[in-house]
């Protein structure tokens, strides 16, 4: 990447150098290869937060295994309505990064994207009828007719040998298997971006600098103050145009901008750590995510997975995740992050949310509270004859939950992300959490809706090379699914 450079004056500031403003960054630049980008990046690197492939960003979030996706109603039937949206979003990110493939602008696929199987996995006979309701609903819809379903030991011992090395023959339990699942490295897929976007003479890349403030000027442009974090000075940006997709710092520089939008939200930040195996003898004998059910009370983002992960070529497993609490946004951030965000605007909303889930914050303190042992005791839910010498705990990134107003309840905790943006379409924030990274081009054809909408005639025609189905529905056109799934599949190197 080239030095580190900032503009006096852009076309547009990306704030933040994780996954969100590279996709935006090469869109744009592929829609109008004459617009100015700047990008601003606190750390001395892009791709180090939530980006990074240690910080639980690499699932390849497709719904295929995540139950929270799948919610079953009091009557016993099961709404796959959030899955079938997070399915076809990530089939767009699929599409987009093919194309870049064959464009020269990513890499071989290999490096950031590798097929591994997607399993949801269950015990007891509730469950059991549970997963078998979700499989039969999920399997009449064209996104999930490959999905398969089964009760037998010896057919889940195939799939998985871990989840029965040590349990009991009689134990009643079930699985589903997506074979089209993947493994997605976006630190990898971010650099690759981040790196053709440096290579132009129209993008300029500031790492180490920090965005203080968003002011908005009298002739409606926004004028940023960066702080060059290495020398210590300040430098100024002036943009028509800004993004906000800094992760769990969005917050804090949305209510900079003083929009009104922004006015009434909340984050609630939690933490991560896994527990990690390298060794070769029993990393070989998994190739899948697994997915369960979450605890009571636990948020969707802790759900519980055995998950094989390609980084950097090499093969590891991860276990968890187990929650904990810390008041900073991000991981490199500040424990005043918390505190520092509370607003008049949003005092009502924080104060509802945290009288409203008590749930959530006795599961966090007893996940703060867990021993290595009781760790391992949660890891054996999966894989009974694991051993805690093989593993060891990893920290993972922050995520920062969206809290938002609410007529009704004053505040509501709400898991997902959203886009924040101005009436005139000049500044958009991206907030919360999972799915995230798997939908970024999806989330950012949003963006391109929100505050481009006078231009996106003019580039329709350029964003349906880009994205074949742009424009168009997958999840109700069953043809056009298998076609640009095929088609991206075989461009990603995919089975």
């Amino acid at each position: 990447m080239k030095r580190v450079e900032t503009m006096a004056e852009a076309d547009v500031v990306l704030i933040g150098g994780g996954i969100m403003s590279a996709t935006l960054g090469v869109l744009l630049h592929e829609l109008d290869p004459s617009l100015k980008i700047q990008i601003v990046e606190a750390l001395a690197e892009v791709a180090k937060e939530s980006s990074n492939p240690w910080n639980n960003a690499g699932t390849g979030h497709a719904a295929l295994c995540e139950l929270n996706y799948t919610k079953e109603s009091a009557d016993g039937s099961v709404d796959i309505s959030k899955a079938l949206e997070i399915n076809e979003a990530f089939e767009v990110s699929k599409q987009f990064w093919a194309y870049l493939v064959g464009r020269g602008v990513l890499p071989q696929p290999g490096e950031f994207i590798t097929s591994v199987p997607h399993m949801s996995f269950v015990l007891g006979k509730e469950n059991q009828a549970y997963l078998k309701r979700r499989h039969e609903t999920m399997a009449g819809h064209h996104f999930f007719q490959e999905m398969e379903y089964t009760e037998d030991h010896a057919a889940i011992r195939e799939w998985a040998p871990l989840l029965l090395d040590g349990r009991k023959k009689s134990a009643p339990l079930a699985a589903t298997r997506a074979a089209g699942g993947t493994d997605v490295n976006f630190g990898a897929l971010t650099q690759a971006l981040v790196d053709h976007l440096a290579s132009k003479d129209v993008v300029k890349i500031a790492t180490q600098h920090q965005v203080r403030d968003i002011k908005r000027k009298r002739d409606g442009r926004w004028h940023l103050t960066v702080r060059n974090l290495a020398k210590n000075i300040n430098r100024g940006i002036t943009a028509p145009f800004v993004f906000v997709g800094a992760g769990g710092a969005s917050l804090p520089l949305l209510q900079k901008s003083g929009i009104p939008e922004g006015k009434g939200f909340g984050g609630f930040p939690v933490s991560g750590q896994f527990l990690v195996c390298d060794d070769p003898a029993i990393v070989e004998r998994h190739h899948a995510k697994v997915y369960g059910k979450a605890a009571v009370g636990a948020p969707p983002m802790s759900v519980p997975h055995l998950d094989t992960r390609v980084i950097d070529g090499k093969n590891t497993l991860l276990f968890g995740p187990f929650a904990g609490f810390s008041p900073k946004f991000l991981k490199s951030g500040s424990l005043f992050d918390l505190p520092g965000s509370v607003r008049l605007s949003n005092l009502v909303p924080m104060l509802a949310v945290g009288k409203d889930n008590m749930d959530l914050t006795r599961y966090l303190i007893e996940q703060v509270m867990q021993s290595p042992e009781d760790r391992l005791e949660a890891l054996k839910e999966f894989f009974p004859a694991a051993e805690l010498n093989d593993w060891h705990l990893l920290t993972a990134g922050q995520r920062v939950q969206i809290i938002k107003q609410d007529p009704e309840k004053g505040g509501v905790l709400q898991f997902g992300t959203e886009i924040v943006s101005s009436a005139d379409g000049s500044i958009a924030a991206l907030l919360g959490a999972s799915p995230g990274a798997s939908t970024a081009v999806d989330v950012m054809l949003d963006i391109l809706g929100k505050c481009f909408a006078k231009r996106l005639p003019d580039w329709k025609k350029r964003l349906e090379q880009m994205i074949p189905s742009y424009g168009k529905s997958l999840r109700d056109d069953a043809s056009l699914y298998r076609k640009v799934r095929k088609d991206a599949d075989k461009a990603l190197g995919l089975v």
